[in-house]
């Protein structure tokens, strides 16, 4: 008694498919499977930018030889 049979599940999706009506059913599921799409392609897209972000900031600083850079600094004086 605790268990469904095939039959038990054949009158459900009868029951249902009478409340809901075929096509806003096959609309759910193409709305249900775009969001999964969606979400897989936000994932890739996810771990892409993770694993760019972590390749840039382990590389070294490239050397630059025989070039001298000249900077000067000044500092503003505040006002009181």
């Amino acid at each position: 008694m605790g268990s469904l049979s095939i039959w038990h599940w054949l009158i459900v999706l009868v029951i249902v498919m009478l409340v809901f009506g075929t096509k806003k059913l096959r609309n759910m599921g193409s709305d249900l499977g775009g969001a999964v799409k969606g979400f897989k392609d936000g994932m890739r897209d996810g771990a892409a930018d993770d694993a760019s972000t972590q390749s840039t900031s382990t590389k070294p600083p490239a050397q630059v030889t025989g070039q001298t850079i000249d900077v000067e600094s000044h500092r503003e004086q505040s006002k009181l």
